[in-house]
C-alpha cells in the first residue's frame, strides 16, 4: 500500500515539475522578448483588440500557477489551474486552425518551431496529463478510490473545460467584432498575404496606371500623353501604342488616359475636354459635348463619369456626375457627398475612384481617415473610416493675391496618400503608423491596408518595400496581382489565397 502510494506521490510530483518546467520556460521566453511576444498576439485574429492586457496576463499566470505546482499544499489547485490554462491555449489553436482567417506565426521558445498541428498534440497530452493528475489527487486520505471521490473532481474537469472553451470562444467574437467595425488602430499582417514576383524596369518615372483588367495593365505617359504602355499580365510582354487623335489646336494643359471595358478615354479639366476612342484601333471616336471643368474625373461606363470641380461656394471641391443619357440634364452636382472641414478645397482633397463590379463610386481622403461610398448616380451609400484615428483634417490654410488664391499654410499631415479599388476590396496606402508596428518595417516599406467596401470592414494589412529609397507612388489591382509603381519601376506582388478569397467570397 505505502509502493502504491509512493507512486502515486511520485506520478502526481513528476507532472506537476513538468507543468513547472512548462510555465517557466514559457513565460520567462516571452517576458525576454516581450516586444516581440506582443507584436505576435497583436497579428493574431483571436486576440488582436487585447494583446495588450493578454501579453502582460498570460506569463504572470503562467509563473503563478507554476509557483501554486511547487507548493505541496496548493499543488491540487495548481493542476486546476495549469488545467485551464492548457485547455485555453488548445481551444485557441483549434480555433485558429479552422475558423481563423488566416494562421499567425506562435510564440513561446522552443513551441515556436511547432507546426500549429504539432502544438495541438502536444497540448492535448498535457492536458490528459492533468486530468490524470488531478483524478489521483483528489481522493484526499481514503484508502480506496470510489465513484463519489471521484464525482467533484470530475465536475471540476469539467467546469474548467467549459469555461476555457466560452472564454476563448468569447474573446475571438469580441475581438473579431472590434477589429472588423471598431478597430481601436491595430493592424493585422498575415505572413505571406502579398508576394513579390517581379519588376519591369520602365526608364522613365512619368507613367501612371491609365487602368487594367486580367490580362494587361495600362500605363499613360504625362510628358507623351498620345502614347500608352500596355503589359502583358502573364508573359510580360510590352507594347506601346499611340492614340490617333487630331485635337485641332485644343490648348490641353494636363491630359490623363483611362480604360474601362473595350474603350479608352481621354481628357483634360481645365480645357475641359472629354473623349472616348476603342481599343481596337486606338482611335477617338466621341466628343462629349458639354462637359464641366473639373479636377479629376474617371470614366464609370460608355455613357457618363464621375467628376470633381471647383464649383462649390468658394471655389470648394464638389462631386458630380455627367451622363448623356439623363434626358432631365447631363450633368448633376453632388454637393452633399464632400463634407467640409476647413476651406472646402484642400480639406476635401482625395482620390476618386471607381468599382464596376459593384457600380459603386469610392472618394477617399488625402487628409483624414473617411471615404465615401455612392452609387453610379452618386447618391450616398454610406461613409466608411480607415482604421487610423485621424477623423479631422490637419492643415492650415492662408489666402492670397486679395483672396484670389489658397495656399496651405502649415505641413501636410497625409493620413491616407495612395489607393486602388477592385471589385469589394478597397487597398488604401497609410501613412499612419498603427499600435505595436515596428519601425524597421514602415522604414524599409508602403503599408497597405484593405477594407471591404462591401461589408465596410476592415481585413488586414501587408507591406510593398521600398526599392532603396524610392517609395510607391500608385497601385492599381487584379483578381491575382497588385501592380506598384516605384520610381521608374513597375512591380508585381502576386496575391496568396488570403486575399484571394476575400475578392470570390463576393
Amino acid at each position: 500500500m505505502n509502493s502504491r502510494r509512493s507512486i502515486k506521490n511520485l506520478v502526481i510530483q513528476l507532472v506537476s515539475y513538468l507543468y513547472v518546467l512548462l510555465f517557466v520556460y514559457a513565460a520567462i521566453s516571452k517576458l525576454l522578448d516581450f516586444e516581440n511576444f506582443h507584436v505576435q498576439l497583436s497579428q493574431s485574429p483571436l486576440l488582436s483588440a487585447f494583446s495588450s492586457w493578454i501579453a502582460v496576463l498570460v506569463p504572470i499566470a503562467e509563473l503563478l500557477t507554476a509557483i501554486l505546482l511547487i507548493t505541496s499544499r496548493f499543488r491540487l489547485w495548481g493542476l486546476y489551474f495549469s488545467l485551464i490554462l492548457m485547455e485555453m491555449f488548445t481551444v485557441y489553436i483549434f480555433i485558429i486552425l479552422h475558423f481563423s482567417s488566416f494562421i499567425p506565426c506562435s510564440c513561446g521558445g522552443v513551441l515556436e518551431k511547432m507546426s500549429w498541428n504539432v502544438h495541438l498534440l502536444f497540448n492535448l497530452t498535457f492536458i490528459i496529463l492533468a486530468v490524470l493528475t488531478i483524478l489521483l489527487s483528489s481522493n484526499g486520505g481514503e484508502r480506496k478510490y470510489t465513484f463519489k471521490s471521484y464525482l467533484k473532481p470530475v465536475r471540476l474537469i469539467c467546469f474548467c473545460l467549459v469555461f476555457s472553451v466560452v472564454s476563448v470562444t468569447l474573446l475571438f467574437l469580441s475581438s473579431e467584432n472590434i477589429m472588423h467595425y471598431n478597430n481601436p488602430f491595430i493592424r493585422r499582417y498575415p505572413v505571406h498575404a502579398a508576394e513579390f514576383i517581379y519588376e519591369i524596369d520602365l526608364k522613365f518615372n512619368s507613367y501612371y496606371f491609365a487602368g487594367s483588367d486580367e490580362k494587361k495593365v495600362y500605363l499613360g505617359n504625362y510628358t507623351n500623353p498620345s502614347q500608352v504602355l500596355l503589359i502583358d499580365n502573364k508573359n510580360k510582354q510590352i507594347k506601346r501604342v499611340r492614340i490617333s487623335f487630331s485635337p485641332n489646336k485644343i490648348p490641353f494643359k494636363n491630359i490623363s488616359i483611362a480604360v474601362r471595358d473595350s474603350s479608352f478615354y481621354l481628357f483634360d479639366g481645365s480645357v475641359p475636354k472629354y473623349f472616348q476612342g476603342s481599343l481596337k484601333n486606338w482611335k477617338i471616336n466621341n466628343d462629349f459635348d458639354g462637359f464641366p471643368y473639373f479636377t479629376k474625373a474617371l470614366p464609370l461606363d460608355d455613357f457618363s463619369a464621375v467628376f470633381r470641380s471647383n464649383n462649390a461656394k468658394n471655389a470648394a471641391n464638389v462631386l458630380g456626375i455627367y451622363n448623356t443619357s439623363d434626358t432631365s440634364g447631363r450633368i448633376k452636382y453632388k454637393r452633399d457627398l464632400l463634407e467640409r472641414q476647413t476651406d472646402g478645397i484642400f480639406d476635401t482633397d482625395g482620390m476618386l475612384l471607381y468599382s464596376p463590379k459593384l457600380k459603386k463610386i469610392v472618394y477617399l481622403y488625402y487628409y483624414r481617415n473617411e471615404f465615401i461610398i455612392a452609387d453610379k448616380l452618386g447618391n450616398l451609400s454610406y461613409r466608411g473610416h480607415t482604421i487610423d484615428t485621424i477623423k479631422n483634417v490637419k492643415i492650415k490654410t492662408a489666402s492670397l493675391n486679395n483672396d484670389k488664391e489658397r495656399t496651405i499654410s502649415s505641413p501636410v499631415y497625409i493620413v491616407n496618400a495612395h489607393s486602388a479599388v477592385y471589385q469589394n476590396l478597397l487597398f488604401v496606402n497609410s501613412k499612419i503608423k498603427g499600435k505595436n508596428e515596428i519601425d524597421k518595417l514602415w522604414e524599409r516599406s508602403s503599408i497597405i491596408d484593405l477594407y471591404d467596401i462591401k461589408t465596410n470592414k476592415y481585413l488586414l494589412s501587408f507591406p510593398v518595400y521600398h526599392i532603396g529609397k524610392k517609395r510607391l507612388r500608385s497601385l492599381t489591382i487584379t483578381e491575382e496581382n497588385l501592380y506598384a509603381l516605384i520610381d521608374k519601376t513597375l512591380v508585381v506582388y502576386k496575391f496568396s489565397d488570403i486575399i484571394k478569397k476575400e475578392i470570390s467570397s463576393h
